[in-house]
């Protein structure tokens, strides 16, 4: 990814002075520092970040200058990232399935907590020299809906095993949490309420006393630029607490709902024929969500900076790869009057961007932008 070391207005003031030949990716560091605030004043815990998200150290570093607690990392590279560029944050380590390996690493790192789901990851941590009195979380999982999809299909222990997994926790000489994660770009806070009673009632059933939940992340982004309000799930998230009879301390990890409105992604149409419309970027690269998210709000510019307002003409849009899979769901309604080199803007393009983009067939190139606003 080509930086630009400038700060311009808006995309469509910056596109039209520099006619760029690449993908171009925006980034508002005032929305992000916005977006932060918000969990920061009304989540009522500490809040995290998913580094996955959006693994850009710059995105990271403003994230840790402006108030963040600490980093949910995955692997020992996030961990490495972490240390390079936020060296004095806390990293909680909740990806429940490590090799040996990455659990050196994590120790090697200062990672301060963990999570498992099952006894034998517990023993992995437990084998390798894991400090006394260091906090693994138990993680499980619920059949909830609200969720674009559902992380339960791949992590989590059943509750009833939970029970008997936070007791062992305690029986190795760590310290008990428990976690969980209530799915990507969930809309609904009941979902919240539904997993944090019932953590209260595995730590009942278990008689062991946490002190920290870890809520998870799933907060969603919004889809057209404009952030979702969050008040309705923090207030389910507090409220839900006090059904602990020793209220834990609430954690969060978002990542999409915190970075995601904070950039837009500019690509440009590259041919135009008969009901298609080939971009030079696609599901390998920037767009690599969109066949299971859905593609979010776009504008269409021309190259002189106007908007497109023609009547919507669905089209089949593909990518720039000579693969057929390299196309977006469905048909896009895209305006009557695009032309071969205008611009699509889509929206809320900050998690998921970063990190996730292949090379393939040459492509994937772009270029990070700087702006005021989106």
């Amino acid at each position: 990814m080509l930086q630009t070391p400038v700060t311009a207005e808006t995309p469509a003031s910056w596109l039209v002075q520099h006619a760029p030949d690449l993908p171009v990716q925006f980034f508002a560091p005032g929305a992000l520092q916005a977006r932060l605030q918000t969990f920061l004043t009304g989540f009522p815990g500490l809040v995290t970040f998913a580094v996955k998200a959006n693994p850009s150290p710059h995105v990271m570093a403003q994230l840790a200058a402006q108030g963040l607690a600490g980093f949910d990392v995955a692997s020992p590279d996030e961990i490495a990232l972490v240390r390079a560029t936020a060296p004095g944050l806390a990293m909680h380590y909740n990806n429940p399935v490590r090799s040996a390996a990455e659990i050196r690493a994590g120790i090697a790192g200062g990672v301060v907590s963990w999570s498992v789901d099952e006894q034998g990851e517990l023993d992995k941590l437990t084998s390798a020299g894991l400090p006394m009195g260091t906090e693994i979380a138990v993680r499980f999982r619920l059949p909830v809906a609200g969720a674009t999809y559902n992380f339960g299909s791949k992590f989590g222990a059943e509750p009833e095993a939970a029970v008997a997994l936070l007791g062992r926790v305690v029986a190795a000489g760590m310290v008990p949490a428990l976690t969980f994660h209530v799915g990507t770009q969930c809309t609904d806070p009941t979902a919240w309420d539904r997993y944090i009673r019932t953590a209260a009632e595995i730590a009942r059933a278990a008689g062991v006393t946490i002190g920290r939940l870890n809520v998870g992340g799933g907060f969603p982004a919004g889809r057209d630029g404009a952030p979702v309000d969050l008040t309705p799930f923090f207030a389910a998230i507090d409220s839900a607490a006090d059904a602990f009879d020793h209220r834990p301390v609430l954690i969060c990890e978002p990542g999409r709902g915190l970075v995601a409105d904070a950039f837009c992604f500019a690509v440009r149409v590259k041919s135009l024929r008969a009901g298609r419309c080939y971009l030079e970027d696609g599901i390998y690269g920037g767009l690599s969500e969109f066949p299971s998210m859905g593609a979010p709000a776009f504008a269409a510019l021309a190259p002189d900076g106007s908007l497109r307002h023609g009547a919507d003409l669905p089209r089949v849009v593909f990518g720039p790869t000579c693969d057929s899979l390299d196309r977006l769901p469905g048909e896009t309604p895209l305006p009557a009057d695009l032309t071969e080199g205008d611009w699509l803007i889509f929206r809320s393009t900050g998690a998921y961007l970063n990190g996730v983009t292949t090379r393939f067939n040459g492509y994937g190139e772009r270029r990070e932008v700087t702006v005021r606003a989106l």
